[in-house]
């Protein structure tokens, strides 16, 4: 067994795979509209599937938004620079909501961001 895709249903799909493929430096891997369900969906990811866990972007046509809820946490992407990573991001129109540095309770650097529908991402520093 392996963990195929996680999930996230998205307000706007152009705006979503904007952010991961251009901010984020993801690929789209395949999309596809579903007509009689009135809805689309694209993959996005570093790998293909075949050889790694991707994200699928659902869009309902008719869904503007979502309530995210308090039960989903965030993914995690490994950066090699989280302060770096961050930069790139505001200066790329993103929004980091927890800045890069060590975590509370540690040393691991990380940081937080926020796609355009409000999923949180971790940066976790690579460890030299």
């Amino acid at each position: 067994m392996r963990l195929l895709h996680t999930m996230l249903r998205v307000g706007n799909l152009d705006h979503s795979i904007k952010f991961y493929t251009e901010l984020l430096g993801m690929k789209v891997l395949r999309r596809q509209d579903y007509p009689d369900g009135k809805f689309t969906l694209a993959f996005v990811g570093y790998t293909d599937e075949r050889e790694g866990t991707v994200i699928e972007l659902t869009h309902n046509w008719d869904t503007g938004s979502y309530d995210l809820g308090a039960g989903f946490g965030h993914l995690a992407i490994e950066v090699e620079d989280a302060y770096a990573a961050c930069d790139k991001i505001k200066a790329q129109g993103g929004t980091v909501v927890r800045e890069a540095g060590p975590m509370k309770h540690g040393t691991t650097v990380i940081a937080f961001i926020t796609d355009p529908d409000g999923y949180k991402i971790e940066f976790i520093q690579k460890k030299s």
